[in-house]
């Protein structure tokens, strides 16, 4: 790398904005995920740990439940390195088996439960994932999918094992007609998860697991190709907890209560709104339906003091018709990311709640926190925020990657710290082209302001952001090529009102092939997670193209803009 570039790479103008309290480097503790859960129990025993529809489960009882599932494991054959599959909504066993398969050094490998089948084999079999924990909503689907996979065990759990008197008896009578269980095939393997923890011993062997050890398969879709399994050490998930806990040195220990609306199998929602829940000893009240109601009886009902959320969350939260008429003021800090939020729905929130709302950005290959505005210090509107402690950011020229480029000049982002992932899973030259000199190359264009602030300018990935997923058109259009009329295929994302971008497919037939818009759409609808749909299609006798034959799907993203000007 250039001489001029060390120097200017090596300059920190952001921590001269750092809050009061908030360290340039952290003392970071030598403490795996699952031996913060054993501190916590051992500091706040009997404090509520997660709330499931008002369902209280204590520290303590979470060990329990952690330490007979690790032994239920140890019994299934289940050896430290191995991989463990969990497909479920943010519901308690969720929470307790991720616990579990790191504690016996096993690597967790967390799956969307919206996703396909066909989706899910690739995952399951690229990780090679040897057990699933499941929900009985998809455990029949599943057990059909095992002989295509390596996984030999099927644990089983409902949303039923874990509610409140009168809920727990009235599930059983109406939960099937609601949707809301199924009955499991009988199949060799399929073990029920309150059956299972009942019969073993909380008695896990002692399995010595190190920062430099896989901790989780996290799978992302990149920019090329199928999605790529991130390897994320023990040493990347407990820096990350640690750097967000010095960011809000204002949140007590054992005395907050976290809205656990994120998906847990996201690293979002995985690392700001458990693993630093767990650490820190607070409540986390589980939505495993993040939809408007769904959110606001959760803020009224159990008064989270620290939110988590994604732009389309609070955008439904605020379009509730009930909104005005209930008190958030419970609410002290939120933390957005994912996708930009506008200025006008910051404003509005804040007013409703009284809180702050801090704006940040993270991949899945940085575990995923890089940069948060300050939380009582200076925002800046449109901005991602600072580096995180012991974070470093800096913005090199789109040719050669090489040369740091000075203030105010738009760049590829690239990222340095602890939290940086260790590389894709069997993916050596992807890993070679992402992590270069030491440092994460984002993908994403961007430029740091003189104050050391963060803009996110444009994605040189082409991903779609839809209701805070991450959608790659790849996915999209390696099904629409499945189609028999299809020639060509390509997506981009277009403004949707409600999910921020949705995909949107142009279309090329084959010569003497007829189709519709909707005929396009429902052939994807079986084949891909419902926010993957397309929500348009347009059919072009050919698509722009680079002379070797690429298609060009920058022009396609001109075109459309162009529309969207008139």
């Amino acid at each position: 790398m250039a001489e001029q570039g060390s120097k200017t790479a090596g300059q920190k103008p952001w921590l001269k904005f750092y809050d009061e309290g908030v360290p340039e480097q952290v003392e970071y503790e030598d403490i795996t995920i699952p031996e913060g859960l054993d501190r916590t129990v051992a500091e706040f025993p009997e404090n509520t740990a997660l709330i499931f529809q008002g369902f209280k489960v204590s520290y303590r009882e979470l060990k329990d439940m952690v330490d007979r599932f690790a032994t239920a494991l140890d019994g299934f054959g289940v050896k430290k390195g191995d991989a463990v599959a969990i497909l479920l909504p943010n519901v308690i066993p969720c929470v307790a088996a991720y616990y579990a398969i790191l504690k016996i050094g096993a690597v967790a490998v967390m799956n969307n439960p919206l996703y396909s089948d066909r989706e899910l084999s690739h995952q399951f079999n690229d990780s090679g994932s040897k057990v699933l924990i499941t929900l009985d909503l998809l455990a029949n689907r599943m057990i059909d999918l095992r002989p295509m996979t390596s996984v030999r065990q099927i644990v089983v759990t409902s949303i039923g094992d874990y509610l409140p008197f009168p809920k727990n008896l009235l599930f059983p009578l109406v939960a099937k007609k609601k949707g809301l269980a199924a009955d499991v095939k009988q199949a060799p393997d399929v073990y029920k998860w309150k059956e299972l923890l009942a019969r073993t011993k909380p008695d896990p062997p002692m399995v010595a697991v190190t920062f430099d050890d896989v901790a989780q398969y996290q799978y992302t879709g990149g920019t090329t190709g199928v999605s790529k399994g991130v390897m994320l050490t023990h040493g990347n998930l407990s820096t990350t907890v640690q750097q967000i806990a010095a960011w809000f040195p204002e949140f007590e220990k054992g005395n907050e209560v976290m809205l656990g609306a994120l998906p847990f199998f996201h690293v979002f929602g995985l690392t700001t709104a458990m693993n630093l829940s767990v650490a820190a000893g607070w409540t986390d009240v589980l939505v495993p339906k993040p939809q408007p109601d769904e959110l606001l009886e959760a803020l009224t009902k159990f008064k989270p003091t620290f939110t988590p959320l994604v732009p389309t969350m609070y955008i439904g939260l605020l379009n509730h018709p009930d909104i005005k008429n209930v008190d958030l003021t419970s609410v002290k800090g939120c933390f957005s990311g994912s996708a930009p939020l506008a200025v006008e729905v910051i404003k509005e929130f804040e007013k409703i709640t009284g809180a702050t709302i801090v704006e940040g950005f993270g991949m899945t290959e940085s575990s995923p926190v890089v940069t948060v505005n300050p939380f009582r210090g200076k925002r800046k509107v449109g901005s991602i925020g600072i580096p995180l402690p012991d974070t470093e950011c800096a913005i090199v020229d789109l040719e050669t990657g090489e040369k740091f480029l000075p203030p105010g000049e738009s760049g590829e982002l690239v990222v340095k710290g602890p939290q940086v992932m260790a590389g894709y899973l069997n993916k050596p030259e992807e890993t070679a082209e992402t992590l270069r000199n030491g440092w994460l190359y984002t993908g994403d264009i961007a430029t740091m302001d003189e104050d050391g602030y963060f803009y996110i300018v444009d994605r040189k990935k082409d991903m779609i952001i839809s209701g805070g997923y991450n959608v790659y058109p790849r996915d999209i259009e390696e099904v629409v090529y499945m189609n028999p009329k299809v020639k060509e295929a390509c997506v981009i994302g277009i403004p949707h009102p409600t999910r921020g971008e949705a995909a949107k497919v142009f279309v090329v037939l084959k010569e003497g092939q007829q189709a519709t818009e909707e005929e396009i759409i429902d052939f994807c609808k079986d084949k891909l997670a419902k926010y993957k749909w397309p929500t348009a299609v347009e059919f072009r006798t050919e698509l722009p193209k680079t002379n070797v034959g690429k298609i060009l799907r920058k022009e396609l993203r001109a075109e459309e803009a162009m529309k969207g000007g008139e």
